[in-house]
């Protein structure tokens, strides 16, 4: 199908969609949401094409008039001129209408569970896992995002073992997807007295936050245990057996949470955890496809592959996926410079992808 029958089609959804909005649309209120938000979608890339169509109009029409014969020098030059200008617009309206019309993934708008493990580097990886997810945090607070720790396990220096958030907001996986992966930090700890250089790392996970028509766990599909909370964090609650630890009998998937005081509580956030995890799972299982095209991208998603390197001595942030170098640790720890490296991997995704459509 050329580029011309897509737009015609884009264009003549609009119109089944609008005409159909108009009528009240459906007595099914999920259904009437779905064609909103797809009306919303096209609207604004029906708009460039209709602006890029008036443009190659415009330009036709001026050409009869550049080579008509009759028309005199003067009206010749302004014609020359106008083209010239329209002219301009044409390459920028093709690449809006190319960006909005990739494959979308549907799971783009969706909220998202942050997991980061602390790996490689005893005691100095813990405390970088604990450094990344308080620049997630804070990150998430700058775009208006709520965050919501559903588990924390330290170990009792200030380092994370395993911490593991709720974040939702607008646009929340689109942004963050691309964070999973190794991120490996090089500097001297505190505790090396020789003032050696050290490498560790710590892994970060983003999965789409699921819901129920996502993912559908059936009582008989899972086990529910509970114990004792232990460690910092589970002194005031491991009189009882408050903490749960839910398994997901078909794939084995095993989701924890020991942070409530309330069994109930903590079964509600495991619960919401497991989900995730179970939905990622599909997701990767049904996209081999997808995730095959993600490798000639920006990245495959791979939780083991290294991504980027913070090197606090330079004050260096290098994500090796695009070869991109910042001198911006501090900004970027602080979650101000995260949205830079952010954009790029998004520029990065959107180019491969519109390489592959030309």
């Amino acid at each position: 199908m050329s580029l011309n029958e897509k737009l015609d089609r884009v264009i003549a959804r609009r119109q089944e969609l609008s005409d159909l909005l108009a009528k009240g649309g459906s007595n099914d209120h999920q259904e009437f949401a779905r064609l909103s938000r797809e009306f919303s979608e096209l609207n604004a890339v029906s708009e460039s094409i209709l602006s890029l169509r008036k443009a190659e109009k415009e330009i036709g029409e001026l050409e009869v008039l550049i080579s008509d014969p009759d028309s005199d020098e003067e009206m010749r030059a302004l014609a020359e001129e106008e083209k010239a200008e329209i002219s301009k617009q044409i390459p920028d309206l093709e690449e809006q209408i190319k960006v909005a019309l990739l494959p979308k993934d549907e799971a783009d708008s969706k909220n998202s569970m942050l997991e980061v493990r602390a790996g490689t580097g005893g005691d100095e990886a813990a405390l970088f896992a604990a450094e990344l997810f308080r620049m997630y945090n804070r990150y998430a607070e700058k775009q208006g995002w709520k965050f919501e720790i559903m588990e924390i396990n330290e170990t009792g220096i200030g380092g994370f073992k395993e911490a593991i958030a709720s974040i939702s907001g607008n646009n929340v996986f689109s942004r963050l997807k691309f964070e999973s992966g190794t991120h490996r930090v090089q500097r001297v700890p505190e505790t090396e007295s020789g003032g050696r250089i050290h490498t560790s790392a710590a892994t970060v996970a983003v999965l789409p936050e699921a819901e129920d028509v996502d993912v559908n766990i059936e009582d008989k599909d899972i086990r529910v245990d509970v114990f004792r909370a232990s460690g910092p964090g589970g002194q005031s609650v491991n009189t009882t057996d408050s903490a749960v630890r839910i398994t997901h009998l078909p794939t084995g998937i095993i989701a924890t949470c020991q942070d409530e005081k309330s069994q109930h509580k903590n079964r509600a956030k495991a619960l919401k955890v497991l989900r995730a995890r179970v939905y990622d799972a599909e997701r990767m299982a049904k996209d081999a496809e997808r995730a095959a095209q993600r490798k000639s991208q920006v990245g495959t998603g791979d939780r083991s592959e290294r991504i980027r390197t913070y090197n606090f001595p330079q004050g260096r942030v290098t994500d090796h996926r695009i070869n991109l170098t910042l001198y911006k640790l501090e900004q970027i720890m602080q979650g101000e410079g995260l949205d830079e490296v952010i954009d790029q991997l998004v520029a990065e995704d959107q180019a491969s992808r519109l390489a592959e459509m030309d």
